[in-house]
């Protein structure tokens, strides 16, 4: 039996094998435009597999598309969906539905590592922050714009104002860097209150970043621990609940 794991975000494809030991394998990125995908997708995928698992906060049309390629190449689909509980890993909010599956699927992977309490940090479109503590209870999280958006949504409103470049500085002497300092800053603000708040309770946890933008956060938290593949890993342990 041969599976594979796909994690659909809004700007990329990650996918990989579930490798013999129950791990994650390779892990692929593949870009897209929210609308389709390049052709680069059925060349990464064999010919034929037995059970794709897939994770998708993206558009339903691209979400679709992805569903119609990975039928022509395997037996079995499942979609995984966010729930109350998996394992020791229970969800705070009252209705499990309203937390994105992409956030359900990264606490199970960052209860799977065995730390103790957990921040997870998620940066990508949105930056978004959860509480794990080491018993697998969910304490809640927040949701932000990240940098990247940030600086999108104000090159929206004015143009003159550069969606990208600067170099991150504690006070800019130009545009270019006091926009990288104000957006990368009000990132790392957050996630270091979000740090003392979860430190208030007794217990300091450990950070774990992941999502495209993870890079341009984790240089400035030099305690961080970088898990790029932090969905994949939390998909690999919701397709084996019997493993648990």
């Amino acid at each position: 039996m041969s599976r594979w794991l796909f994690d659909l975000g809004n700007t990329r494809l990650k996918c990989a094998p579930l490798d013999d030991a129950g791990g994650i394998g390779p892990v692929h990125a593949i870009a897209h435009d929210g609308v389709r995908f390049d052709d680069e997708l059925p060349s990464v995928l064999p010919a034929h597999f037995t059970d794709a698992c897939v994770a998708s906060v993206a558009p339903d049309g691209l979400r679709t598309e992805l569903l119609d390629v990975l039928a022509r190449h395997c037996q079995r689909i499942s979609l995984a969906c966010t729930q109350a509980q998996f394992g020791a890993v229970r969800i705070a909010y009252p209705q499990p539905s309203r937390l994105g599956v992409d956030r359900f699927l990264a606490l199970l992977g960052a209860h799977a590592r065995g730390t103790d309490a957990t921040l997870v940090v998620g940066v990508g479109t949105a930056l978004t922050i959860d509480w794990l503590g080491a018993d697998g209870h969910h304490h809640g999280g927040r949701i932000a714009p990240s940098p990247t958006l940030m600086r999108d949504a104000l090159h929206a409103r004015a143009a003159q104002l550069p969606a990208s470049g600067g170099r991150y500085v504690e006070f800019g002497d130009d545009t270019d860097d006091a926009l990288e300092s104000g957006c990368t800053g009000a990132a790392l603000a957050l996630v270091e209150r979000s740090l003392q708040a979860a430190a208030s309770t007794g217990v300091a946890p450990t950070l774990l970043l992941h999502g495209g933008g993870a890079e341009a956060l984790r240089a400035h938290l030099p305690h961080a621990v970088h898990a790029p593949a932090l969905v994949l890993e939390g998909l690999a342990r919701w397709a084996q609940p019997d493993a648990l």
